[in-house]
Formats: C-alpha cells, sequence, structure tokens
C-alpha cells in the first residue's frame, strides 16, 4: 500500500469525528424531528450526498460531478433544513436565500469551466486509489458542513427570528462580498478568453489590487452570513462560528492561495513585470490606492 493510501486511511476517521463533533456541537438547542436533531441531520445528509456521487464516480473515473455535486449539497441540506422547521423565521428564509445564490452561482460558474476543460488536473492520480477518491468526497462534505455551520444552526433554531439589525448588517457585508467575487470572476474570464493574452497574467481591475480578489470576496460573503447567524446560537452552537474562520484559512493558507501562488511562481518567477506585480500587490486583502 501506498503511503498516500495510508495517510487517507488514518485520515478518514479524523474527518468524520470532526464532522460527528460539529453535528453535536450545533444541535444544541436547537429543533429535532421524530427526535433527530435537525442540524445533525443537515450534517449526515452532506456526506450521504458526497458518498452516493462518490461510488458513480470512482466506476466511472470521472470527477466531473464533484464541484456541482458540493453546490447541489449546500442548497440540499439547507432547502430541507428551512422545509422542516414548523414556522421559519425571515432570518431562516434570508440565509437560505443567500445561501442558493451562492451555491446556484459559484456551482455553475465550476460545472461551466470543468466542461471546457475536459478534466481536472488535481484528480488525475487521486481517482485511481479508492480510499484517496473516497476520502476527496468526505473531505467535500465536511467542507459544506464547517462553511454552512452557522447559517444551518441558526435556521435550525429553537427560537425563530425576524428580521433585525444583525441581519441587515450580514446582508450588506454579504452583498458586498459576492459582489466583489462575481466581478473578479468576470474580469478574469474575459482576460483569458482574449487571445493576445494567452500565456500572460491579470492584473487590471480588481486583480491590480489584489492577487486573489475572488478569495477576499468569498472569506468576506461568509463573514456576512456568520454576522446574520450570530444572535441565534447558545452554549456549543457557538462552535459553528468556525464557519469563517475555516472559509479563511483553506482558501489562504490551505486549497486556495498557496497552490495557485505556487503554480504562478512556476510559470512567471523571475520575470520582472510578475515580480513587479507580486512587489506592489497585497496576497489577499485589497490594497485601497
Amino acid at each position: 500500500m501506498k503511503k498516500e493510501d495510508r495517510t487517507a486511511l488514518v485520515t478518514f476517521p479524523i474527518i468524520i469525528l470532526i464532522g460527528l463533533g460539529v453535528a453535536s456541537a450545533g444541535s444544541q438547542g436547537g429543533l429535532s424531528i421524530f427526535s433527530i436533531p435537525l442540524f445533525s441531520l443537515a450534517v449526515v445528509t452532506a456526506f450521504v450526498i458526497q458518498w452516493a456521487v462518490f461510488v458513480v464516480a470512482y466506476i466511472r473515473q470521472s470527477e466531473k460531478a464533484f464541484d456541482i455535486t458540493g453546490s447541489i449539497t449546500y442548497v440540499t441540506v439547507s432547502t430541507s433544513a428551512v422545509l422542516l422547521v414548523p414556522q421559519a423565521g425571515d432570518v431562516s428564509v434570508l440565509l437560505l436565500a443567500l445561501i442558493l445564490i451562492w451555491a446556484t452561482r459559484l456551482g455553475t460558474f465550476l460545472f461551466l469551466r470543468i466542461q471546457k476543460a475536459g478534466k481536472d488536473e488535481r484528480f488525475d492520480e487521486i481517482k485511481r486509489s479508492f480510499i484517496r477518491f473516497l476520502n476527496t468526497w468526505t473531505l467535500q462534505g465536511l467542507w459544506v458542513t464547517l462553511t454552512a455551520a452557522a447559517a444551518l444552526a441558526a435556521i435550525t433554531a429553537t427560537k425563530q427570528r425576524d428580521f433585525d439589525i444583525f441581519a441587515l448588517l450580514g446582508f450588506l457585508v454579504w452583498v458586498f462580498g459576492f459582489v466583489f467575487e462575481v466581478m473578479a470572476d468576470i474580469q478574469k474570464s474575459r482576460f483569458r478568453a482574449k487571445p493576445a493574452n494567452r500565456g500572460s497574467f491579470i492584473r487590471t481591475g480588481l486583480w491590480g489590487r489584489s492577487r486573489h480578489p475572488n478569495y477576499f470576496g468569498e472569506i468576506v460573503l461568509w463573514i456576512g452570513v456568520a454576522i446574520i447567524a450570530a444572535p441565534s446560537l447558545h452554549g456549543w452552537q457557538w462552535v459553528t462560528m468556525i464557519s469563517p474562520v475555516f472559509v479563511a484559512l483553506l482558501l489562504s493558507r490551505v486549497s486556495g492561495v498557496p497552490i495557485l501562488e505556487k503554480r504562478a511562481d512556476a510559470k512567471w518567477g523571475g520575470h520582472d513585470e510578475y515580480e513587479e506585480y507580486k512587489k506592489r500587490t497585497p496576497v489577499l486583502i485589497p490594497r485601497l490606492w
């Protein structure tokens, strides 16, 4: 057995334990259906969806459904949670709407990208290994759980809230982050669509103020969701406020910025224009001037 496979075998139960821990914390004081906490039910559903699609993906040795499955999972668990709440408050409906808008936009964007590319090179080796490929899908279940945890805790809270100052403030923060991310993605897509820019890197628009403005927008919008959800949380449910922290760490330290920075350095490192761009442009938080 390869070292990577042995590592995956050890990692798998750790992922499950983390998911169970968040499920337990987020369920404290929340609503239940047939004695099953709605929050825990949402977490279990998130993982089950991944595993169900994984079976088909492994048999076909295809990763094309990976990203879209993540988006569908967000839509499924959040919509189901709201529908199962006897009388969902304004805040729960607002959180559902924001998640649906975000997941639909991201899912469509990623689906079109993988259709155009034909494959995702990250999975070339991973999908040949049952346990490593399974781990990837299981991690996606944990990603959904941790990212949406604060929103799901608020949606399934025993005391449903009407629209308040926290909802307004969080909504405005979310809108800013969402628009920032969408604008960054549009600017990059337009840049890449021009044949004259082939082999070059973008440094105009928002990309002239941050090397990863789309990730900045993503982090900000989940901070907005956390602000909306915060007043609904009690006791151990405050653990779910890990949501924006998790997104920030994931994008800035694990799977986002580090990988793209490494690729960019390998491609343009040593070029005067690129080195100057790196020197004057922040990695994540945009410069104001």
